[in-house]
């Protein structure tokens, strides 16, 4: 293991690279000294041309940093990620057709990464069927000039399946917090893991030269081995970064790396509106022991309500990047937690998602059809992508979709209890043709997934014949207020119910009690016999 500089690690990239990037969102484990470096090389010197970069998880911070550093106009020529929403510059070539470009479902890039690993042909999994990853729709593809060969269609033991192919690894920019002089490194500051491991192993594979940023140096066996999550026999250089942040929001927070726990009431909360009221409803699905995900998004904001209401240790809060228990972080840093009971691998938690281990998965969308399809992911030239959503809305057992009805300027307020639309959103939200389906309803229906959108006026749920009306909130009317701000007419329910008064009035709903009631639901009937048993005697 060599130790060199930033500027020294660029000047190792040839033209036709493809670089593998560490972290997550918004600078968590991202090797952001690296990706500016590069970005100095090209400016100064016009090279290096022709790179592929390729993220687990999207990352930038929406303006700058993070894979933007890479977006010039001959630096890149291909971007392999789940989301591009963080890197705007990314967002403008493929819009424009100047590289191209592909959003793959997050778990299905994070597990891959330990099939390159491996030497193995691609990874095999459903995910992403009859959704705009399927080949037969889009391939992923989000530029014209993208080849559609990238995923394909196959059967398997009778069953369809689809088949995710290697992606071409030449360089891997990692990143932790310490590393030794033999080159192992240690995430001890790290607010996500990521897949560090399974990333510097599908680079050695592919013959390709690993380089990771950390904070610090330490001496030669001064690490415990057990902290080890990169050995060094898998690093060939390292960059030291003194002013290294945990985040671009945060510099340090020991709370995010597990280093301690806050009390419950420092967890910052919402400011009462639209986003507080909707996701106050959706945690009324909670019910003990529930093991939920929380995505991006407004969803993000059940975590702050769980918090106020006493119900951290009731259900169990979890995010695609590994944390899991405590309360997943919204905001900026959204991607962390605190207070967390575990930080696990990715690559493991989506495992864990894929095989049903979700009760509960609380999601935003954007856009929602007729039958209950959700687009999140491109709207025109704004190309988001999809993250975690496809793996963790195809696989829950319950999905509750999060949003406002319309968008573009709503204002809409709440007096003493009473819902007060100012100005209508200028866009409507429930549409009756989709651009990219990333939720497909038919689907869930035949799993036997019980599917709801909550909206700060109304909820919904996915029927036997599409989207059916279920609740309004109180004073309002149906055609009115929801009907006509939709782009197709959904059923009613013959039991249309008002939604609890509670939501909308600026005191704690007191709702503690309320999911405290719910009956406790087992892993297993096995599990959940013995404790009937236990019970009763």
């Amino acid at each position: 293991m060599e130790k060199i500089t930033a500027d020294e690690a660029a000047q190792l990239i040839e033209d036709g690279d493809s670089i593998l990037i560490s972290g997550s969102g918004g600078g968590h484990a991202v090797p952001e000294a690296l990706l500016a470096a590069v970005e100095r090389r090209f400016l100064a010197e016009g090279m290096p041309r022709g790179l592929t970069s390729v993220s687990v998880v999207g990352v930038g911070d929406r303006a700058a940093l993070g894979a933007s550093h890479l977006a010039h106009e001959g630096l890149l020529k291909r971007a392999i990620t789940s989301a591009l929403v963080d890197s705007p510059g990314l967002v403008r070539l493929a819009a424009e057709d100047k590289i191209e470009a592909y959003t793959l479902p997050q778990g299905v890039l994070s597990q891959l990464m330990r099939d390159m690993a491996a030497g193995r042909p691609g990874l095999i999994t459903k995910t992403g069927l009859n959704t705009f990853v399927d080949p037969r729709q889009q391939g992923a593809r989000q530029s014209p000039r993208t080849p559609p060969d990238f995923v394909e269609v196959i059967n398997l033991a009778g069953q369809e399946w689809l088949l995710f192919k290697p992606v071409p690894v030449t360089v891997a920019f990692l990143r932790g917090t310490t590393a030794d002089e033999d080159g192992n490194v240690t995430m001890e500051e790290e607010a996500v893991l990521g897949e560090m491991l399974a990333m510097a192993q599908a680079t050695r594979q592919a013959g390709g030269i690993v380089i990771v940023q950390v904070k610090r140096m330490a001496k030669r066996g001064t690490l415990p081995g057990q902290q080890v999550k990169i050995p060094g026999i898998l690093v060939d250089f390292v960059v030291v970064d003194r002013e290294q942040s945990q985040t671009y929001a945060t510099h340090y927070d020991p709370s995010y790396s597990g280093e301690l726990r806050i009390p419950d009431d420092d967890i910052k909360s919402l400011p009462f509106g639209a986003r507080k009221v909707i996701v106050r409803r959706a945690a009324m699905e909670l019910f003990p022991g529930a093991i939920c995900n929380l995505g991006a998004g407004v969803s993000t904001g059940l975590s702050t309500i769980a918090a106020e209401e006493g119900l951290l240790d009731v259900a169990i809060l979890t995010n695609e990047q590994g944390i899991i228990g405590g309360a997943p972080i919204t905001g900026r840093d959204s991607g962390g937690g605190q207070n967390f009971a575990a930080m696990i691998e990715q690559p493991a938690q989506f495992d864990f998602y894929d095989g049903g281990g979700l009760d509960l998965a609380f999601l935003s969308f954007a856009e929602v059809d007729a039958e209950g399809n959700v687009n999140v992911s491109r709207f025109g030239d704004k190309i988001i992508g999809v993250g975690g959503f496809i793996n963790i809305s195809q696989n829950a057992k319950c999905v509750i979709f999060s949003g406002t009805l319309t968008a573009g300027d709503l204002d809409i307020d709440w007096d003493d209890g009473k819902t007060v639309i100012r100005k209508e959103g200028r866009h409507k939200k429930f549409v009756p043709k989709l651009e990219q389906v990333c939720y497909n309803a038919s689907m869930g229906r035949e799993r036997g997934q019980l599917t709801l959108f909550v909206t700060e006026r109304a909820v919904f749920r996915v029927g036997s014949k599409g989207l059916e009306l279920i609740e309004i909130a109180p004073g309002l009317d149906a055609e009115r207020d929801v009907i006509s701000n939709m782009g197709f007419t959904p059923a009613v329910s013959r039991d249309l119910k008002p939604m609890d008064a509670r939501i909308f009035r600026r005191a704690s709903m007191g709702l503690s009690a309320d999911i405290h009631a719910k009956p406790h639901r087992f892993r297993s009937a096995r599990v959940a016999r013995w404790h009937e048993a236990r019970a009763g005697r």
